[in-house]
């Protein structure tokens, strides 16, 4: 899909206090004359309950700006200015997300606090997800906190999507807004539309976004042949919330891709010559919960009650007596918590959380296959504030999994989780931090279309998880510098194929660095990662990886941008970039190349016509051939992987009513 590319978009003014941070404006509300989105990560992390506690220390937040850039776009434009977030695979369908070198497949997922599916077909995206609907998005990296759900081997990500405040204007009771975007490298026409309104204490909320077009080419002038744009998603919310705050909100989401894609969704070829082939997708998710958004003291409930769903049909052009291969999994879940306001820095929550998942394959020839799984934990996570200068956070949770495999074959298995963090400040301007975590992992389903209904299960083990991070956050006046070591290493890991069930260990160490910079009428954020996986003790190539984790190496993003005083305009460009990588002990044949992408845009937000903003942008300037360092099988000479698009002239139109 040609891209709107993430780039840096306007700043948080330097003299403006915390406290006012989280009452800025909404990215999707009409800004104040003289104000514009923010680039700045301190913005989100203010709104965030917990954005001071030791906890979330190495959490990355996804700014105001970088959602409203990636709005028309795709995860690549999400996560594009936060180097430790890669996301490799070109077209929607076939994106997947890494945290830290390791497979967001071992993370907690929760969007508007329910739990999404794992593991799907490995040859597409297991989480895939329309920025356009989203307002939050934080990612834990490595520790994550007991109340982030079950299963958070390796961190946790957090999505939110858009309430009609948020698209509201201050005192208007309807509102919303359209966009429409063009991309000349691949002719995509993209075009969404919100709509709003509340009336007493009911609010309501619409949005539909569709994006089509043509096969791309790449920086070298190739087609890639199955990368047109054929995208639909829409969401539906309804909420009421009472005069003393307590909130009850129905929402349900839906994003449909159906278009031939290569035989392989996630790579060109393999050298064979596979015909393209139809994959038809389609992403639910449906969320009931209630909420007090004025409560305090010691009574602060929390509900969600939520069922989220991926469909993959897959053509079958070479063995037609299988028809069309499908790929079912959805989960049930419920989260029933409660706050304990202790005083106003200091909280413990406590509560129980649980899953039903179930996977399914089917096809003309094999009937149904399925694996399930049930989860019940309990939890309690304490932040605390012993003094001005020192934050501690622990938790601990306990999880009890009841198994079911493909050949009726049971069994049930059950751990304890205990984490801990902290962050005391040097100086005013220094703070040290680190954090150490254990989780039991459970027995994760299998990747659907492998399913053997012969498999013997006898020999699985539970996976367990440790995760170690040491870092540290200097800030003094518009200056911000952040960094950390990490290490994540997930023991039993389940890493079946047709032929048998087995378990691997995996790890994942490296470091990252931060920077941020903020001037009266602009701002930097750059971002350093270095990561190198492994698995079974060894340097590993990107197939044997395959669910866990990819061979990253060195990672580089940068944005910038600037907006001129009393100008109307708004100039920025962005860099990615990535290291050569030569690292693997398996079966790769050759090294990973190393790139440099520049990317530019100017923006206008109109003095005429109140609410419009027109953005011109060029992505690839210099019209590179590369493939996303996250995209799979460029380690091995024989795969030709999913190049990005090459020089991408784009435009995009905002009218927010």
């Amino acid at each position: 899909m040609a891209r709107e590319r993430i780039l840096a978009t306007t700043i948080l003014m330097a003299a403006a206090p915390l406290p006012a941070l989280a009452q800025s404006t909404s990215p999707d509300t009409v800004p104040p004359s003289g104000q514009s989105v923010m680039l700045d990560p301190l913005v989100m992390r203010a709104r965030d309950d917990d954005g001071n506690a030791a906890d979330r220390g190495t959490s990355e937040y996804v700014a105001d700006a970088e959602l409203d850039r990636a709005r028309m776009g795709d995860l690549k434009d999400l996560f594009a200015g936060i180097a430790s977030v890669s996301v490799g695979g070109a077209i929607p369908v076939a994106q997947k997300i890494f945290v830290n070198g390791v497979d967001m497949l071992n993370l907690s997922v929760t969007v508007d606090g329910v739990m999404q599916n794992n593991r799907i077909f490995h040859h597409v995206s297991a989480n895939a997800f329309d920025p356009g609907l989203m307002k939050f998005v934080r990612v834990d990296a490595g520790v994550a906190a007991a109340d982030a759900g079950p299963n958070a081997m390796a961190g946790a990500v957090v999505m939110e999507t858009v309430d009609a405040g948020d698209i509201l204007a201050e005192g208007r009771n309807i509102g919303g807004n359209i966009r429409l975007s063009y991309a000349d490298n691949g002719q995509t026409f993209g075009r969404s539309g919100t709509l709003a309104g509340r009336y007493g204490g009911f609010e309501w909320l619409g949005y539909l976004k569709s994006a089509t077009g043509d096969d791309y080419e790449t920086g070298a002038g190739d087609t890639v042949e199955g990368s047109a744009a054929d995208l639909q998603s829409g969401l539906l919310k309804f909420a009421y919330e009472t005069e003393d705050g307590h909130r009850f909100e129905l929402s349900g989401q839906r994003m449909q891709d159906n278009a031939l894609r290569p035989y392989r969704a996630n790579f060109v070829s393999d050298g064979r010559p596979f015909p393209l082939r139809n994959y038809d997708t389609d992403r639910r998710t449906y969320a009931l919960s209630y909420q007090n958004t004025q409560a305090e003291g010691i009574w602060d409930p929390r509900v969600v009650i939520g069922y989220s769903e991926v469909d993959i049909g897959v053509a079958q052009p070479l063995e037609p007596e299988l028809g069309t291969s499908r790929g079912l999994n959805k989960t049930t879940s419920v989260t029933i918590e409660n706050r304990f306001h202790l005083s106003a820095t200091d909280s413990v929550t406590a509560g129980l959380d649980y899953y039903d998942r179930d996977s399914r394959y089917r096809d003309d020839a094999s009937g149904d296959v399925t694996e399930s799984a049930e989860n019940i934990g309990i939890y309690a996570q304490a932040r605390l504030e012993p003094s001005d200068r020192l934050s501690v956070s622990f938790g601990a949770r306990w999880d009890r999994q009841d198994f079911t495999g493909t050949s009726g074959w049971q069994d049930s298995y059950s751990g304890f989780s205990g984490n801990a963090s902290l962050s005391y400040a040097v100086t005013e301007t220094l703070k040290l931090r680190g954090g150490i975590s254990s989780v039991f992992g459970g027995v994760t389903l299998e990747d659907n279309f492998i399913f053997n209904p012969d498999w013997d299960y006898s020999g699985l083990k539970a996976a367990r998880a440790e995760n170690y991070t040491l870092g540290f956050d200097y800030e003094s006046g518009d200056l911000t510098v952040d960094g950390e070591l990490f290490l994540t290493r997930i023991d039993d890991a389940r890493v079946s194929s047709f032929r048998e069930n087995g378990n691997a260990d995996a790890e994942s160490r490296g470091f990252n660095l931060g920077l941020g910079y903020g001037w009266g009428d602009g701002f930097l954020r750059a971002s350093y990662s270095y990561s190198t996986f492994e698995v079974n003790g060894t340097g590993t190539d990107s197939y044997a990886a395959v669910d866990l984790g990819a061979p990253l190496g060195g990672i580089l993003a940068l944005e910038v941008q600037h907006t001129p005083s009393g100008s109307a305009f708004t100039f920025g460009g962005s860099i990615e970039a990535a290291q050569a990588y030569d690292d693997q002990e398996v079966d790769a044949d050759q090294g990973i190349p190393g790139y440099g992408v520049l990317n530019l845009f100017t923006e206008y937000a109109s003095a005429s016509v109140e609410g419009l903003v027109i953005r011109g942008q060029i992505d690839n300037l210099f019209d590179k051939e590369y493939a996303d360092r996250a995209t799979y099988g460029q380690d091995y000479s024989s795969v030709t992987p999913l190049y990005e698009p090459g020089r991408t002239v784009s435009v995009v139109a905002t009218m927010r009513f």
